[in-house]
């Protein structure tokens, strides 16, 4: 194998990384925006492959677009990292969160709800404080924590205004008593590859580095290697962020993230991650 495929929607400082590790690699890497494409959905393999690549790391900040190519790309037969379901799981906190439970993954107390009164049903079983989230977003937009009955219902109605469906699917979970920290593990494969501390900015309690967000290096316990593993697995594996939280009642994972940012991750740990993603992606191709 030398040539494999980056689709992306933006070029940010990981994709330029991740090209830099190709090369590295002595890789040929194909960069490929995918917004001004024609896809023939029932296109043969060998013409995908020459415009994509043997294998296909889906980097698309946009969920949906990203989505919708990788399963064209596999239904064609081609190898794409994150699959399809791993993505289409990944993508939705509500999915994400069943997959874990399934599996048996620590989470915080988590309801789904569909209109105002049921927001309002699953905001009086958790007590306030609480936080309500999209099922589709990320950078920590639109998560909103709410701290009493007035500001919840402030929040809801300017839900209920907007247009967007998924607005008025309402996950919603408790507030879990944290330090000003989360922990972001990175799952290659079978692989615990590094993880973070992510401290919150000044005045807000979201760790998003995209946010202010700053990250420290993190210890790998056994604890958070098993449980960030297992979140891997039930998900799908591949490569992932797995999001967790130190609450009184041990690790819970709160989110998994199937298209990585890692720059403060690397800046943090100092660990060579996009050279270990390329190492991954030439693995699994030649099987």
């Amino acid at each position: 194998m030398n040539r494999i495929g980056l689709v992306y929607d933006r070029i940010r400082w990981d994709e330029k990384a991740l090209a830099r590790a190709a090369a590295k690699a002595g890789l040929d890497l194909k960069m490929v925006d995918p917004k001004n494409l024609c896809i023939d959905a029932l296109e043969e393999p060998e013409i995908l492959k020459e415009e994509f690549g043997e294998t296909v790391i889906q980097r698309c900040i946009s969920y949906f677009r990203g989505l919708h190519v990788t399963a064209v790309l596999e239904n064609s037969g081609l190898l794409v990292i994150n699959p399809f379901h791993v993505s289409l799981v990944c993508g939705n906190k509500l999915f994400t969160t069943l997959a874990l439970c399934k599996a048996g993954v620590p989470v915080p107390k988590t309801l789904v709800a569909f209109n105002e009164e049921g927001v309002a049903k699953a905001l009086e079983k958790l007590s306030y404080p609480a936080v309500i989230k999209p099922v589709v977003g990320s950078w920590g937009r639109l998560i909103a924590l709410v701290r009493d009955k007035e500001s919840a219902q402030a929040i809801i109605e300017s839900r209920e205004q907007m247009s967007n469906a998924l607005l008025q699917i309402y996950y919603v979970q408790e507030y879990v008593q944290r330090p000003p920290r989360d922990i972001r593990v990175l799952v290659i494969g079978e692989e615990v590859a590094a993880a973070s501390y992510r401290y919150s900015p000044k005045d807000d309690w979201r760790t998003n580095v995209a946010r202010g967000g700053t990250s420290e290096p993190c210890q790998v316990t056994d604890e958070l290697e098993g449980i960030a593993l297992k979140a891997a697995e039930a998900v799908g594996g591949g490569v992932l962020a797995v999001d967790c939280m130190e609450s009184p009642r041990g690790i819970l994972v709160h989110e998994v993230n199937g298209t990585v940012e890692f720059r403060g991750l690397c800046s943090a740990t100092k660990v060579d991650i996009p050279g270990k993603i390329i190492d991954y992606v030439v693995k699994v191709t030649k099987g």
